[in-house]
């Protein structure tokens, strides 16, 4: 494929527009003729910005239309400004929809209301087919009009289109009802808002039919248990719910108390008969007469101090009215509203209510209030069960969510749990600094019960946060057997926990899920990244959970602390011993300078095909006796092919040693190499090019070069790496030695 030459691509770029551009693109893909110039032109011309280094584009016709839909959705550009964006004969939002692969929705969801309006309903039809990635940022409160808009586009989208994950960023406060929409419709589950047009794609047979019982079960797979009473009395009230927002009366007076008769009565105007949900018909699997035990009828309450507790009357005395218990509401709200009878306004129609139900009919009541999915008790954590199911059938789901910096409620958090345990679609899990706390335990059960979930496809897992009621091993060895399947596992902990000091008084933690010295049984862990709080961390859970981890192939130590070098040694020697597929070792900012003869143990491993050691202060101590050692070891191993060394303090000393492992004598096949941020200056790395060329060492592969002293000798320095290129791939910077010092001088 060939560009067009200069003159003509001059020449016809002033007369073309995007449209007649994109009609050429096929005539000139057969004459072979490549328009990316064009494309690219357009980009720096039109966009005026400039894309990430990171970032590797390989089309830019599909960057520029997908950049151009959304700028034009949100009405931050004017295509009537510009005569290459204006065309009366296209549509830009249609004409540029089939290039969307990923949509971001910001602020007050802007754009959603645009997207599924009546005039844009081919729009909305070519994205279902096209976009694979939904993505929101910086969220903001939205009106119901809004919310009832996302219901709508979400639907399409994810139930009817190809979107495969969702990624929320950077929501400081999260209003409840918009996240719980969110995450409900993501797994699947579709309720038409009150008052909504109903969805052509569905069928007119499934429109306004709510499933049976048995079709309920259903759809929450096969596996699944039947819903408990309290279960449908939720189902029931929240259809009670829908209904009063659907008539859209003024709220009534904010009631205190909920007792069984008034539960009854709200649920019976609601067209539901509370005691027929509480004991519905015997079927099939259930013989007439047959009595339920009290645990399926009755939800699990929790250890944990953040969910209620119920009370049960005495038998000889009339029951008597409780408060409703509610869930706290997320930072940013204030005053918590209560409802009484249909006609009281809600604020979402996925705001859960959970019921502790008790099977007893003597008068006892119900409570409404938070329930903890199994947190400690190791009870099923799906006790809750789904949200009230309209639809004839379970939608298709996402297969990756993503939470970023978004600080779940107690609420949302339970909310997440609930729908985790049966999100069998979903592969891959990311939750970073969502601050769970003692949520995690729920979370744990959650994915304890989804790996018992027939047909669970989760393999990916990566969990970060600035603290965590559990140690970080404990807590990896936590969920190496809630998810025995999983292949990559990557979890951080910036903070050490309480626990991690156990002298305190009050720090045992939860004792069911204390793993201590049990055996974990054997995973299917192939990459593990951990990021360790500081603290000297104990070597034997880490080794323990190596132990379980046959197949791994990828290791990665971030900021991990061993009480001796002899840990340290432990660590790597079971390694040896149990991991053998592992072909990638990753330590980045530990303290090494002390386990010189574990690193020699590491380059002999005739295994490991790729090594990094990150800001480890290698060369600190005995620089001169280490780096021979080093390189004699590295000659000798035929298998490694990737080293890297950023942060070391090589130095050019350092580097002219490390040029040894390149001669004639050497039976290394080492072809990446990173000495980024080493202190190397521009002659110490022409004379390592140099001897380079004298052994007539072949190309071997990449050479990484950023942030080193190169801007003291720039000449000296474009010589090098002139001379570096004829024998291998060099990647480099343009960085200011002497303003980062300044930088770093001025921030000691």
């Amino acid at each position: 494929m060939k560009a067009l030459p200069g003159p003509i691509l001059q020449s016809i770029l002033p007369l073309l527009n995007i449209y007649y551009l994109e009609r050429i693109e096929e005539t000139a893909l057969k004459k072979g003729l490549s328009t990316q110039a064009i494309w690219r032109r357009l980009w720096d011309e039109l966009m005026k910005t400039r894309p990430s280094s990171l970032e590797s584009v390989t089309c830019w016709r599909a960057k520029f239309m997908e950049a151009f839909f959304s700028h034009v959705l949100r009405g931050t550009i004017d295509v009537s400004s510009d005569r290459r964006l204006c065309d009366q004969r296209f549509s830009p939002l249609l004409h540029s929809s089939r290039h969307v692969r990923q949509l971001t929705i910001c602020n007050m969801l802007q754009g959603a209301t645009e997207l599924v309006a009546e005039p844009n309903r081919r729009v909305l039809e070519t994205l279902a087919s096209s976009l694979h990635t939904l993505k929101f940022r910086h969220l903001l409160f939205s009106d119901v009009a809004a919310q009832q808009s996302l219901r709508q586009l979400l639907h399409q989208l994810i139930h009817h289109g190809a979107v495969s994950q969702v990624s929320l960023y950077s929501w400081p406060v999260p209003e409840s009802a918009l996240f719980i929409l969110i995450l409900t419709m993501s797994a699947g589950f579709w309720q038409p808002g009150p008052g909504g047009p109903p969805c052509r794609l569905c069928g007119e047979a499934s429109r306004g039919r709510a499933p049976s019982r048995d079709e309920g079960s259903l759809l929450l797979g096969s596996r699944r248990p039947r819903r408990d009473a309290a279960e449908r009395c939720a189902a029931a009230l929240m259809a009670s719910r829908r209904k009063s927002e659907a008539k859209q009366m003024p709220r009534a007076a904010p009631a205190t108390r909920v007792t069984r008769r008034s539960t009854q009565e709200s649920l019976t105007a609601g067209g539901t008969d509370l005691k027929r949900e509480l004991h519905p018909p015997a079927t099939s699997h259930e013989a007439p007469g047959t009595k339920r035990p009290p645990s399926a009828l009755a939800a699990t309450s929790s250890a944990s101090s953040s969910t209620s507790s119920y009370k049960r009357a005495p038998a000889s005395s009339a029951p008597q009215p409780k408060p409703l218990k509610r869930f706290k509401r997320a930072a940013g709200k204030k005053g918590a509203r209560t409802r009484q009878g249909p006609g009281a306004e809600s604020e979402d129609l996925y705001d859960f209510v959970f019921i502790v139900a008790g099977e007893k009919e003597d008068g006892e009541e119900m409570e409404i209030g938070e329930v903890a999915c199994g947190a400690l008790d190791g009870s099923d954590p799906s006790c809750l069960g789904l949200p009230a199911l309209e639809a004839s059938q379970r939608f298709r789901s996402i297969s990756t969510l993503e939470l970023f910096t978004v600080p779940l409620s107690t609420e949302a958090a339970l909310t997440l749990c609930h729908l985790l345990s049966s999100w069998v679609s979903l592969e891959s899990l990311t939750l970073s600094y969502n601050g769970l706390g003692s949520n995690i335990f729920r979370l744990l059960d959650s994915l304890r019960a989804l790996s018992g979930q027939a047909g669970c496809r989760l393999r990916a897992l990566h969990l970060s946060d600035l603290f965590s009621p559990l140690p970080i091993l404990e807590l990896t060895r936590a969920i190496v057997r809630a998810l025995p399947l999983l292949r990559v596992l990557s979890i951080r902990v910036d903070h050490p926990s309480q626990r991690d000091n156990p002298g305190v008084p009050g720090n045992a933690g939860p004792p069911s899920l204390i793993i201590g010295d049990e055996e974990i049984p054997e995973n299917c862990l192939e990459q593990l990244e951990m990021g360790f709080p500081r603290g000297a961390q104990p070597a034997p859970l880490l080794c323990s959970v190596l132990k379980a981890s046959g197949s791994l192939q990828q290791l990665s130590l971030d900021s991990a602390t061993f009480a001796s070098p002899q840990d340290f040694g432990l660590v790597l020697q079971t390694l040896k011993e149990y991991n053998l597929a592992l072909k990638r070792l990753s330590f980045h900012d530990m303290n090494l300078a002390d386990c010189q003869s574990e690193v020699l143990f590491l380059l002999q491993n005739l295994t490991l095909q790729e090594i990094t050691f990150s800001f480890c202060r290698l060369f600190e101590k005995r620089p001169a006796q280490f780096l021979p050692e080093m390189v004699a070891a590295m000659k000798g191993n035929s298998t490694l092919k990737g080293l890297r060394l950023p942060g070391n303090r090589l130095g050019n000393a350092g580097l002219l040693a490390l040029a040894d492992v390149f001669s004639e004598d050497s039976s290394s096949s080492l072809c990446q190499l990173d000495i980024s941020s080493n202190c190397i200056k521009p002659d110490g790395l022409l004379e390592f090019a140099k001897r380079l060329e004298r052994w007539g060492r072949g190309a071997f592969g990449h050479l990484r070069l950023f942030q080193n002293w190169l801007d003291q000798d720039a000449v000296t320095a474009r010589e090098a790496i002139r001379r570096l290129r004829a024998t291998c791939h060099v990647v480099s910077d343009s960085w200011d030695s002497s303003q980062a010092f300044a930088d770093y001088v001025s921030t000691m």
